[in-house]
């Protein structure tokens, strides 16, 4: 691979990265702070069921995420990566802002938790278009013996999203009187994650379209019904169900037990600080994240396959 499409992939994972770390943080954002979201937009009368209805409402985002894959590939197909990137990253930054503007439950009753899932299910749709956009941008730029190692970078923004929101929630905490953050503060971080948008953005403006993308576009071999093609298809059914089953959740169940059950169960359980459970998770995170790298480069000297048996 010579110096100058090295340099090129490295400026396209780059901004390929940010963008999905950013969305990540704006979906994680919301279960990182959970456990003060159920005091304020459920009713306070039943701690515990309004606990189990913010967890409810954070997973009602991943629910959807296979529609906005479904949906957000097409429009990919349709209309090039790079401009999907723009929608969803604004949809993603568009929900986040206002979850961060919504009233509490005192103040417009069950209109608060409803607003709230309307705006949870905005951001999954985004999400599930973004995150899997992403991986095929990076993919279509790679030289087919380095893609594991090129995507393997999109794959850490999972991980660095929840990083940073958990930073950030810090930072903020710590910059308020405890009184004012429970308050009004915890909105903070969701408005912050407007300006990490608008960075992002200006950084995507600038991207090419995939040369894979270009090249099938030119010869006109982009697939006019993919859904058909995927779902009707036997063979390519059983690819699906295959990816789905076989390969992601699993995958998902580990992630998620481990980073957000986790949490909640050091902090709810556990009854431990706030301050010590970010701190447990933060440490956890920083020793892990670099071993997304290091199986995506053994993925290309060995098989995919192995490495997720």
């Amino acid at each position: 691979m010579s110096d100058k499409k090295t340099t090129g992939i490295w400026k396209v994972i780059s901004a390929s990265s940010m963008g999905t770390m950013i969305e990540w943080y704006d979906f994680y954002i919301f279960g990182s702070l959970a456990t003060l979201l159920s005091t304020k937009f459920f009713p306070p009368d039943n701690p515990t069921a309004a606990f189990l209805s913010t967890l409810a409402t954070f997973a009602a985002g991943f629910v959807v995420r296979p529609f906005g894959a479904l949906f957000f590939g097409r429009l990919g197909d349709l209309i090039g990566r790079k401009y999907t990137f723009m929608v969803t990253l604004l949809l993603m930054g568009g929900a986040t802002f206002l979850i961060g503007c919504v009233p509490s439950y005192e103040t417009i009753g069950f209109f608060a938790p409803l607003l709230v899932l309307v705006l949870r299910l905005l951001q999954g749709l985004a999400l599930g278009g973004e995150y899997g956009g992403a991986a095929t941008y990076v993919a279509e730029h790679s030289p087919t013996d380095r893609r594991g190692f090129f995507t393997s970078w999109i794959q850490t923004t999972a991980t660095l999203g929840l990083f940073i929101s958990l930073i950030v929630i810090y930072i903020t905490r710590h910059s308020l009187s405890k009184e004012d953050f429970v308050d009004w503060g915890w909105r903070i971080p969701f408005w912050v994650s407007i300006l990490m948008i608008l960075i992002s953005y200006v950084i995507r403006k600038n991207m090419h379209e995939s040369p894979v993308f270009t090249k099938v576009k030119e010869e006109g071999k982009v697939s006019t019904n993919p859904l058909k093609e995927s779902f009707g298809n036997k063979l390519n059914f059983k690819f699906v169900l295959l990816a789905l089953f076989g390969a992601t959740m699993g995958q998902g169940v580990v992630w998620y037990t481990g980073q957000f059950y986790a949490m909640s169960f050091i902090e709810k359980t556990m009854s431990i600080d706030k301050d010590i459970a970010d701190n447990i998770m933060l440490v956890s995170l920083a020793l892990g994240t670099p071993f997304f790298v290091l199986f995506g480069w053994l993925s290309d000297k060995m098989s995919r396959k192995w490495i997720m048996m």
